[in-house]
C-alpha cells in the first residue's frame, strides 16, 4: 500500500488554465494552496530591476535548457515576458519539451502591480508601498471581492 496520507488532506487541484488572470495566481499565494512556479522569461537584467515575489528567472533563450533539469514536468508552471507575445511564446516552448501544466499569465508584471501584488528587485525595492499594503482587512476585503469576479 503507497504512503497516502497527504492525499487525504489536501484536495486535488483543478488543472490549470492555458491564460490566467493575476488574482488566480494572488489567490493561490494567499492562501497557500500547493506547490506551483512563477517564471519570468524576461531578459535578466529587466528580471533584476523589479519582478513578481518568488518568481524564477529563466531568460526565454535559456528556457529549454534550465527549465528541463530544475522543475518537474508535471508542476504547475505560470509563465510572464515583456508582453504577451513573449508570454505565449514561452508557454509554447515549455509545452514542446513535456510541460503539462503551464499558464500564461495574462497582462504580466503590470497587471500583477495593478492588484497590489507583491513584487521585489531593484526599482521595486525604491518603490513606496500602496495605502493599504498594511491594512489586513482591506486587503481581505479586496481579495473577497476578487474572488466574486
Amino acid at each position: 500500500m503507497p504512503n497516502n496520507l497527504i492525499s487525504g488532506i489536501i484536495p486535488a487541484q483543478p488543472p490549470i488554465e492555458a491564460e490566467s488572470d493575476v488574482y488566480a495566481v494572488k489567490s493561490r499565494l494567499e492562501w497557500g494552496e500547493p506547490a506551483f512556479t512563477i517564471l519570468d522569461v524576461r531578459d535578466r537584467s529587466i528580471y533584476n530591476e523589479g519582478h513578481i515575489m518568488g518568481a524564477m528567472p529563466m531568460p526565454i533563450n535559456d528556457l529549454t535548457d534550465i527549465a528541463v533539469i530544475s522543475l518537474d514536468k508535471s508542476r504547475d508552471i505560470y509563465v510572464y515576458g515583456a508582453n504577451e507575445g513573449q508570454t505565449a511564446q514561452a508557454a509554447q516552448i515549455l509545452r514542446a519539451v513535456g510541460f503539462e501544466n503551464v499558464s500564461q499569465l495574462k497582462g504580466g508584471l503590470g497587471a500583477w502591480k495593478a492588484i497590489g501584488g507583491p513584487t521585489e528587485g531593484i526599482i521595486e525595492s525604491r518603490t513606496p508601498a500602496g495605502a493599504d499594503d498594511y491594512n489586513v482587512i482591506s486587503r481581505m476585503k479586496t481579495h473577497l471581492e476578487n474572488q466574486q469576479k
